[in-house]
């Protein structure tokens, strides 16, 4: 069975800028959340590990 494909060009791909923009607007709302939340974890359970003894 052959399918063929319609080639397409990264523009044509895209989608409309609009849509692009607001893409662009969450993600830069978003990328520093979660690079805080993430800090904030790493520094909550720093340190070192006990070894448990009932194991």
């Amino acid at each position: 069975m052959n399918v063929v494909i319609d080639r397409h060009t990264v523009w044509q791909a895209a989608s409309s800028p609009e849509t692009l923009k607001v893409i662009l607007i969450r993600v830069c709302v978003m990328l520093p959340v979660i690079i805080a939340c993430t800090g904030f974890s790493y520094r909550l359970f720093r340190g070192k590990t006990i070894e448990l003894g009932h194991a």
